[in-house]
């Protein structure tokens, strides 16, 4: 019998020692931003009570609100200490896993949830796995979704934060915008970031059946998160509101501005 896969050791540690995922989506205008935008995409694809499954769902930020909103949530990460923090929440049940390969039989779920683990699988064919795992684990008429970074975040980032010198645009930039690889090196851990090309090609090589693809932040992620830097919380928490929107009306374009966005979200129906 072939053993599980094991995830990479860099990325439990910095999850483990080196950040407070919990905190993420709620500390900056364009964490709630995201927090927000992907509840509400969610949910209008969600069944009432659904049980779900959040693959790599880490401290459980999102299996909070799905809970409050009537649903039941299995949470699946590999990152002890994720697990300690989701087992907090009444009605989420928690275990040891890796988005390669989940335990559970085929056709549980009424929803299964890969909000994180695309982005550190660095091989297509690990991504591809866990895209099909997802698809086998949930039941007839489930929905499936998975979350990835945009390729092009990074670019973004820097320049509105001024940071894009020669240096990071033809060394770290133009890295992750040749093969979506990131190594790292400055504040986070190995990832692989998607154009929606990819995304959509990797979900239709699992077997994804009539994808679709939306863009989470929208086109005005990084100019809150420029607000924020330079202005203060308080005034990129004014903007939040009209970034909502520009992401609502960006999405009704479908795929054409989801590379624009920090995340983009692949979701379809089994």
């Amino acid at each position: 019998m072939t053993p599980p896969p094991r995830t990479e050791p860099t990325i439990v540690s910095y999850y483990a020692d080196a950040y407070e995922e919990a905190d993420r989506l709620h500390a900056t205008a364009t964490g709630r931003l995201e927090l927000q935008r992907t509840r509400e995409l969610l949910t209008a694809r969600l069944p009432p009570a659904a049980v779900v499954l959040d693959v790599g769902g880490g401290p459980g930020v999102h299996a909070r609100w799905l809970i409050e909103a009537g649903h039941s949530v299995h949470l699946v990460d590999p990152v002890p200490r994720h697990l300690e923090q989701a087992a907090a929440y009444a009605g989420c049940t928690t275990e040891l896993g890796d988005a390669r390969h989940l335990t559970a039989a085929a056709g549980t779920y009424d929803a299964v949830l890969l909000l994180g683990p695309l982005y550190h699988l660095t091989e297509r064919a690990d991504r591809i796995t866990a895209l099909r795992e997802a698809l086998r684990v949930a039941r007839p008429g489930a929905m499936v979704a998975a979350a990835g970074i945009s390729r092009y975040s990074l670019m973004q980032e820097y320049t509105v934060h001024a940071q894009l010198s020669p240096e990071l645009l033809y060394g770290e930039v133009t890295s992750v915008l040749g093969d979506g690889g990131y190594d790292g090196s400055r504040g986070f851990t190995i990832a692989h970031f998607h154009t929606v090309a990819e995304l959509l090609a990797e979900a239709t090589a699992a077997g994804w059946q009539n994808a679709r693809l939306h863009g989470i932040e929208g086109p005005g992620w990084a100019y809150l998160s420029a607000a924020e830097r330079y202005a203060g919380a308080e005034h990129a928490a004014d903007l939040l509101p009209s970034a909502l929107d520009t992401a609502r009306l960006a999405d009704v374009h479908g795929a054409a501005f989801a590379d624009a966005s920090a995340h983009m979200l692949i979701t379809a129906t089994t």
